[in-house]
């Protein structure tokens, strides 16, 4: 489904064998829970946990590796591999700069396909490919203290594909995702064993945008969290997965994030149209964007950064922190033993009216709010979006609302902090 991405490919070995570095690239191998791998290396990693369709598991840590870092999931594409999505994007460059670590799931079976038709794979825990990936994550987690509110999916053609099904599976796991020629979660189900849906492929499933977004929630019946953010990418001349497709995502996720089909906010550069659904900025719950006259390959290298964007990990370690935007957050806290108060003071800094607002932040690690008031929060934990009240949903110019909640904690009783409003980064003091 993917032919090799324009830019050279990355590799650890000699020029001579460069292109065939994603067939005989070896890496070396950890398998205790406890041994942490190599840094600045691509390291195999075996005996990762429960793995029902014999999947390989390789792991990139930077020499730079963060206090518990986030984690990025870059799944291949057909034909491709772990160590082929290694050298063939720049993941692994931009965890150097940020710190953070790269799972690449490889597939042992003869399509090098990724399993995203199955009943079990299009189900929370049914087994297959998902279920794999799911224990890479884990022993992630484990090995490296991982923040598990940051935790990230992305993939090209099939890997754009089982991006889609691994946050329909496992919501609760992934902060966000980043799908590159993909098609929506179900779309490519069979039941008699084939890996091809050929209807889904050519585009011509369609669905009303509750009926894709049923097709999500079914995956892990009862889920009332929330919901990872998504970001589409498809070429308007894909013959691989057609481009009807990209609309159906759209619907799909909009649906299941629960923002309008109307887009929030639209621009473009050089054939490229991007529309953002549920806020305007960076962080937006589902960000779609469009490559007029491109074909299925369509991933070049630098997209990987605007995804990056998209998940907010270029807003953590070395690199410069975004400018704020016109609103200013104002936090204190009162601690006790294992519990504290947090008061938050949402200012107006500019010109215009903000109506119907989210304020969304990071708790430190261990911290779960119980209750609060002023606005509804959600997740309890990880990265929290304060939805307002029906009272308070307007800040005029230079205005401030003022929300507050009540959290356990333990050992951290820091405020906190990474504010944007509607998606738009704030100061702090």
């Amino acid at each position: 489904m993917f032919t090799t991405p324009r830019r050279p490919l990355r590799s650890v070995l000699p020029a001579l064998l460069l292109l065939l570095a994603a067939v005989l690239f070896a890496a070396p191998t950890a398998s205790a829970r406890t041994e942490a791998a190599p840094t600045a290396t691509l390291t195999e990693i075996t005996a990762f946990g429960t793995n029902p369709s014999n999947l390989q598991m390789y792991l990139y840590v930077p020499d730079n590796v963060t206090a518990h870092p986030a984690v990025v999931v870059a799944v291949h594409y057909c034909t491709g591999s772990g160590p082929a999505m290694y050298n063939g994007t720049e993941w692994a460059q931009l965890a150097d700069t940020y710190g953070f670590v790269v799972i690449y799931p490889s597939v042992t079976r003869s399509s090098k396909c990724f399993d995203v038709s199955s009943p079990q794979a299009l189900k929370r825990g049914g087994g297959s490919d998902p279920v794999g990936i799911k224990s890479m994550i884990d022993w992630t987690v484990s090995t490296y203290s991982a923040d598990t509110s940051r935790i990230y999916a992305t993939g090209i053609s099939s890997g754009a594909m089982m991006t889609n099904v691994l946050l329909g599976d496992y919501p609760d796991v992934f902060a966000a995702g980043a799908a590159f020629s993909g098609v929506p979660f179900g779309c490519f189900a069979t039941t008699d064993g084939s890996e091809w849906n050929s209807a889904c492929s050519g585009g011509t499933i369609t669905h009303t945008s509750q009926e894709w977004g049923d097709l999500v929630r079914a995956a892990y019946p009862g889920y009332t969290g929330t919901r990872p953010r998504m970001q589409v990418w498809h070429g308007t001349e894909d013959d691989v997965l057609r481009y009807p497709n990209f609309g159906e995502e759209i619907k799909q996720w909009t649906n299941v994030l629960g923002v309008s089909q109307t887009p929030a906010a639209t621009d473009g550069v050089s054939g490229w149209t991007r529309t953002r659904y549920g806020a305007t900025g960076d962080r937006a719950p589902v960000e779609a964007i469009s490559l007029q006259g491109v074909g299925h390959n369509l991933y070049a290298w630098g997209m990987a950064s605007r995804a990056l964007t998209f998940f907010g990990l270029d807003s953590s370690g070395p690199a410069p922190q975004p400018q704020p935007g016109a609103c200013k957050v104002t936090a204190t806290t009162n601690a006790w033993n294992t519990g504290l108060t947090a008061s938050l003071t949402i200012t107006n800094t500019g010109t215009t009216a903000i109506n119907s607002w989210q304020l969304a932040f990071t708790l430190p690690t261990g911290q779960t709010i119980t209750n609060g008031w002023g606005a509804t929060y959600t997740p309890s934990s990880g990265t929290v979006t304060a939805t307002n009240a029906t009272y308070n949903g307007t800040i005029a110019p230079n205005a401030s609302v003022s929300i507050g909640y009540q959290a356990n904690h333990a050992g951290n009783s820091a405020g906190p902090g990474g504010f944007t409003l509607n998606g738009t980064a704030c100061s702090a003091s």
